[in-house]
């Protein structure tokens, strides 16, 4: 089974038919009347945005928005989980990463602004961000590092994020980044030892 269309079948299975109709609201911009008049459920919705390529496994943006317009931040952990798999499987760098910025989210706290700056996000996404999240710090945070995970692709490193960190004068997230960093490292060689003497 296809692990994009069971996120989309639990993110579905969670809305309220309230929440369905404000979504149906924030998409009228995007589909049109006709068939936002058909759609019933959320499966119908995302079929919707399926076909016109607004919604694909690699690109969330759209789904993470109306979600965040909701205040549903347990279907947005959903979509953080089933990005964390789709990384894993994809970049062997993302599972770092993913770590990484689980330590900011815990420890920026009210200077996410600044670290938001030194990262090359936009005044505007970051006014977008405070609007979208007004009562979730951790959000805000971890919104923002995904715009910059975004933006620079593949070239968004931990060692980046550390460097940026330490710009901000955040020397402390900056070593708990790199410690952690350490000892993934060090269970990764511990794990492939353990392997080849299994072999």
């Amino acid at each position: 089974m296809d692990p994009f269309l069971v996120l989309l079948h639990s993110v579905s299975t969670g809305l309220s038919s309230a929440e369905l109709t404000e979504l149906k609201f924030l998409c009228l911009g995007r589909v049109g009347k006709r068939k936002l008049e058909r759609v019933q459920s959320g499966l119908d919705l995302f079929t919707v945005l399926l076909e016109q390529s607004d919604l694909e496994p690699g690109r969330l943006g759209l789904l993470r928005e109306l979600l965040g317009s909701l205040r549903r931040h347990d279907l947005l952990r959903r979509l953080d989980d089933f990005e964390a798999g789709a990384a894993a499987g994809a970049a062997p760098g993302a599972a770092d990463l993913r770590a990484a910025f689980d330590i900011v989210c815990d420890h920026v706290g009210r200077d996410w602004r600044r670290l938001a700056r030194q990262l090359k996000v936009s005044d505007t996404r970051i006014d977008g961000i405070e609007e979208r999240y007004p009562r979730s710090l951790m959000e805000r945070v971890r919104e923002s590092l995904r715009i910059w995970k975004d933006a620079e692709r593949e070239n968004a490193t931990v060692e980046h994020l550390v460097g940026a960190l330490r710009a901000c004068q955040m020397n402390l997230v900056a070593d708990l980044v790199e410690e952690e960093q350490q000892a993934r490292a060090s269970r990764n060689e511990s794990e492939a030892v353990s392997s080849m003497s299994w072999d």
